[in-house]
């Protein structure tokens, strides 16, 4: 267990340990007043705008001026609905220096889920990102069950109910206002974050600056980075993993966040940034592994050998740091060679050359994803976590140790245990006390020894690393009664790069059955290399007798890995990508399960047909 950072002085005169948000932020404009702390793309995305630490808080301050004028204090809640923009993360720390909480709302949420969480927060005031997100908003100034009554806009903002942005800095900061400023407490909520919602309505889960703190420490000890790092900002501030690699630890190490408001673009931002660390959910390693093997397709056949050697080579290196062994000197000059001469030249295309730290969590990683990147000399650091632990639980590192396909072990925030039916449990100074109620209680969600029970089920095995096998709530039980982890069995599906997506049935059936959606970046690769025509037909490949066939033999093939209950039967070939805008994926890349079910019920019943 970590200890709490220490608040009260040194006797000699040090300083205390920041122990809030806004003492961090304090703590960097007075150390690193000139150091870099925000970049954003200009407005015609042809350079970067930057703010020093010492340029932010004089920011946040005229910001939180503004956000007082209209009545926003201690304790209130208020909503933000804006991409990865400046606006939104100078706003989300006004508001934590005036004690008041932010609450993060995924672009992509449904009317009803707005409508959820701005009744379930009792919020007065939202913070939007233009004309479009307000037309959504707007219904709810008139609804009884929120307060909400008024909105600021940040593009085409008009008086009235919807408030321009830059009313809230047009009027100087009055003459002693700082003092109203950084006085939240450790034990005060910093914000609520709501869960993605993939089983029933979003949940607020109240966290406060000692439990982020707390994980911030955590997650530093185990993590090897440069001081003052950068960071790529990408996914939604409404998921707790941005919230903490986007917000919060650039607070805790005084690093330099550049915002990339459309997650689209990210890949361009790598190969111009060359971030040395950089975080992606299981999908977006697996659409950056996708896009480099369909960059390897049309080389001579002779370069593709070399680059398969060298990632043989690389493989087996990583393997030596995995069981914590020095690899033998031949075999450390060798990848260092192939390594300067074969693969960082294919990395610094992508922009990924100069990373030391390559993580990911939210979702099972696909091993064979995993050991692709390994092959380039790229260790993902797979990582587990909860939106009620403050985002990392456990964590694979290179300074402490790590298992390709595990987790890797709990950080010193917290301790896991299983119980009797393999369902993950923690407890820890970073765990979450309960989720937030109308009222504005929180309702308590620990048992009565303070243990969250997780609803993930795995194992941690005798060095301590933690193996997560699936949620409990989504496992298949045929009508056998065998336990099926779909998760298991799709990820051996995704092992062949034409299968870009999956999804396993079979609850209460007698065998599983498959819906696959074709990699739209594979796909074409593909289909060029085999000579079909009209490769970039997604439609068209997934009915082509070609296509079709070898999608048999890579159903055969996991089938092969899996054991006769796992194994599938029957599957639909699908050309459509599966996303959060066609509602089959959270915002945050996971699955809905219920969402895909619902919307291709006839052709998962079909493939039980005759």
């Amino acid at each position: 267990m970590t200890s709490a950072p220490r608040t009260d002085g040194d006797p000699q005169g040090e300083p205390a340990a920041p122990s809030t948000l806004p003492q961090l932020l304090e703590r960097n404009a007075r150390l690193h007043p000139d150091l870099p702390a925000l970049s954003w793309r200009t407005p015609d995305g042809a350079a970067w705008s930057t703010l020093t630490w010492a340029e932010v808080r004089d920011r946040t301050t005229e910001l939180a001026a503004g956000l007082a004028a209209l009545g926003v204090g201690r304790g209130d809640h208020v909503l933000l609905m804006m991409a990865n923009r400046p606006e939104h993360w100078l706003s989300d720390l006004a508001l934590v220096r005036l004690g008041a909480v932010p609450v993060s709302v995924y672009g992509t949420a449904a009317p009803e889920q707005i409508t959820h969480i701005a009744r379930n927060c009792r919020a007065a005031l939202a913070m939007v990102e233009g004309a479009a997100q307000a037309a959504v908003w707007a219904p709810l100034l008139d609804d009884d069950a929120t307060p909400l009554g008024r909105l600021v806009v940040v593009e085409d903002g008009e008086e009235g109910h919807h408030l321009p942005y830059t009313a809230l800095t047009r009027e100087p900061v009055p003459e002693g206002f700082g003092k109203a400023l950084d006085t939240a407490r450790p034990g005060d909520a910093l914000t609520v974050v709501y869960t993605s919602g993939t089983t029933g309505e979003p949940k607020g889960v109240v966290l406060t600056h000692e439990q982020v703190l707390a994980n911030a420490v955590a997650l530093d000890e185990v993590v090897d980075l440069p001081p003052h790092v950068e960071h790529i900002c990408y996914l939604p501030f409404a998921h707790i993993a941005e919230r903490m690699l986007g917000i919060y630890l650039p607070c805790h190490r005084a690093s330099h966040v550049h915002l990339c408001a459309d997650p689209a673009t990210v890949a361009e931002a790598v190969r111009e940034l060359r971030p040395r660390q950089f975080f992606g959910v299981p999908r977006v390693w697996e659409k950056l592994a996708a896009a480099v093997r369909a960059g390897l397709t049309p080389l001579p056949e002779e370069r593709r050998k070399a680059v398969e050697e060298a990632a043989e080579v690389a493989r087996e290196h990583v393997g030596f740091q995995e069981r914590g062994e020095e690899p033998p000197a031949a075999l450390a000059n060798a990848y260092a060679q192939c390594r300067e001469t074969v693969l960082l030249p294919l990395l610094a295309a992508g922009g990924l050359d100069r990373v030391a730290w390559a993580a990911s969590a939210s979702a099972p990683m696909p091993l064979d994803v995993v050991r692709f990147w390994a092959g380039f000399g790229i260790v993902v650091m797979d990582a587990w976590g909860l939106t009620e632990t403050a985002g990392v639980t456990t964590a694979n590192s290179p300074r402490t140790g790590f298992r390709l396909g595990s987790v890797g072990r709990p950080v010193s925030s917290v301790r896991v245990r299983t119980a009797a039916d393999g369902e993950l449990q923690v407890r820890g100074s970073s765990v979450f006390a309960g989720y937030l109620r109308p009222d504005g209680t929180v309702g308590p969600a620990l048992d009565e020894e303070g243990w969250l029970h997780t609803g993930d089920i795995g194992r941690v095995d005798e060095d301590g690393f933690v193996w997560v096998t699936d949620r409990k709530k989504e496992m298949i039980i045929t009508s056998t009664g065998k336990n099926v982890s779909p998760a298991l069995v799709e990820n051996a599906l995704k092992e062949h790069p034409l299968i870009g997506q999956a999804m396993v049935h079979g609850d209460h059936r007698s065998y599983l059955v498959a819906l696959l959606v074709l990699d739209p970046e594979a796909a074409p690769a593909w289909a060029a290399s085999h000579g079909l025509e009209n490769g970039a037909d997604l439609a068209a490949l997934a009915a082509h007798p070609a296509v079709i066939e070898e999608v048999d033999r890579a159903v055969a093939a996991a089938n092969s890995r899996l054991n006769r209950t796992e194994q599938v039967k029957r599957y639909r070939l699908l050309a459509q990508e599966w996303g959060p805008a066609t509602g089959e994926l959270t915002p945050s890349l996971k699955l809905r399960r219920r969402v895909v079910r619902d919307k291709y019920a006839t052709e998962l019943s079909g493939l039980y047909g005759d």
